[in-house]
């Protein structure tokens, strides 16, 4: 089993200043073209769950059938997600997710071929989304369980910053790009361009060393899905950062209200959807950038509650912008699809950023207690079970947003959701000495 070289070397010194720590490149040329594919790859990668949902509405004309394809892909996601977190903690890393990644390769592949050829279906738009979902699923879960073994501990803060950076491009540069491409290129060439970027993430994967599970190794089953039950029951800290998650993400997702506030509440219609989206992408994105002093904190359970309040307290204040849209503040004296209220789209999109970045840095020291407090041996199916939560949370806070909104009004979910996340959080970690008290040089599940 190969181990990885950098972390027996001496660390380049630590900066002391806000940027971000870059340290990871400089010791782990491993990670580093891991980063490089799995950032062009996961760009590609949204851009063609958006090219299918334009695709799937191209050929119906029907949003229920573009929602569909979402859930359509939920349950595959879910299952591949905690097999592929079993299969990462019985074999090969490196060969799970070069496997999982042909998949997603393939059925790239295939969509490219069938627009080329003019042989797209719905019913293959769906098929192949699921696939990718589940594919995608087990790359991730392996990728993740991979880090801790290509860096030292104290890097890992740094390198869920890296991550960060990663989700911020992916979002705002996919689904713009795919926009164009459809728009300038059609779809086959859009699929076309995911799959050349899906070669640098088999770039990254490939030259990885051969990175078997340490430890106890149980092979995949109920067995094993079970001996990573009774884990978590022993992990209070994982387990709690799980359930403030969800709360956030639960209380504190208003994604599903964005074409309707466009629409009728600030105008500006698509383009402020889009804008308001891109927000929460763009603060995540730049707080990644100033991420520096945040490798220097030791208490992750504190840093995580603090970051998942003000994620709330700037849900709030995204309801406060709704509530004064309602009121008429600021307002033209017509509000639609050409004609927005900007001074208060500023403030939406100011307030949606403040949670892109409290949610990036909760999930950096979220990121940082799994892979550090977690044994090796458990890695992958406990980020097997991360990407149920990840997966499912945010589906449940689109229900959540939408019954509320449509019961009251479109100000409720995130004003009343905020308020539940600040108090829930600070009841909940106060209940919890352990969690409080979590210091990340000495880290326990």
């Amino acid at each position: 089993m190969s181990s990885p070289e950098p972390s027996r070397r001496r660390l380049p010194r630590l900066r002391r200043d806000h940027f971000i720590d870059l340290r990871p490149f400089q010791v782990s040329p491993a990670f580093t073209r891991l980063w490089i594919g799995s950032t062009l790859a996961g760009m590609g990668g949204q851009l063609t769950i958006v090219a299918v949902m334009l695709h799937v509405y191209a050929l119906t004309q029907d949003t229920f059938a573009v929602s569909m394809v979402a859930v359509a892909g939920l349950v595959p996601m879910i299952i591949a997600g905690l097999y592929g977190g079993m299969l990462a903690d019985a074999f090969d890393r490196r060969t799970v997710a070069l496997i999982a990644a042909s998949v997603t390769f393939a059925s790239t592949l295939l969509l490219a071929i069938l627009a080329w050829s003019g042989g797209e279906t719905v019913a293959w738009l769906f098929v192949l989304s699921a696939v990718n979902s589940a594919a995608n699923s087990i790359v991730g879960a392996t990728k993740s369980a991979i880090t801790p073994r290509l860096l030292p501990r104290e890097l890992l803060p740094a390198a869920a910053a890296l991550q960060g950076i990663t989700v911020g491009i992916m979002v705002m540069a996919g689904p713009a790009l795919a926009g164009v491409l459809v728009a300038l290129t059609g779809y086959a060439w859009t699929y076309t361009v995911d799959v050349l970027l899906m070669t640098t993430l088999f770039l990254g994967l490939w030259t990885l060393p051969h990175i078997k599970p340490e430890g106890v190794i149980v092979r995949p089953g109920l067995e094993s899905l079970r001996d990573g039950v009774r884990f978590l029951k022993r992990a209070p800290n994982i387990r709690l950062q799980y359930i403030l998650d969800i709360i956030a993400m639960t209380f504190g997702n208003p994604l599903a209200l964005f074409p309707a506030i466009g629409a009728v509440l600030l105008g500006g219609g698509p383009i402020t959807t889009g804008v308001l989206t891109a927000a929460v992408a763009a603060g995540a994105f730049v707080s990644s950038l100033f991420s520096g002093p945040i490798g220097r904190v030791r208490q992750h359970g504190i840093g995580i509650a603090r970051a998942i309040q003000v994620f709330g307290a700037a849900t709030v204040a995204f309801g406060l912008v709704l509530v004064a849209a309602t009121l008429g503040w600021f307002a033209p004296p017509v509000v639609d699809a050409t004609h927005a209220n900007y001074a208060l789209i500023v403030l939406a999109v100011l307030a949606l950023a403040i949670t892109g970045a409290a949610d990036n840095v909760s999930a950096i020291y979220r990121s940082t207690m799994m892979q550090s407090a977690v044994p090796d041996t458990m890695r992958g199916r406990l980020q097997g079970v991360f990407m149920v939560v990840v997966a499912g949370g945010p589906r449940v806070g689109a229900l959540y947003a939408g019954t509320l909104a449509t019961l009251t009004a479109l100000w409720v979910p995130p004003l009343l959701g905020g308020f539940i996340i600040v108090g829930l959080v600070g009841l909940l970690v106060r209940l919890n000495p352990r969690f409080r008290a979590y210091d990340a040089e000495h880290p326990e599940p």
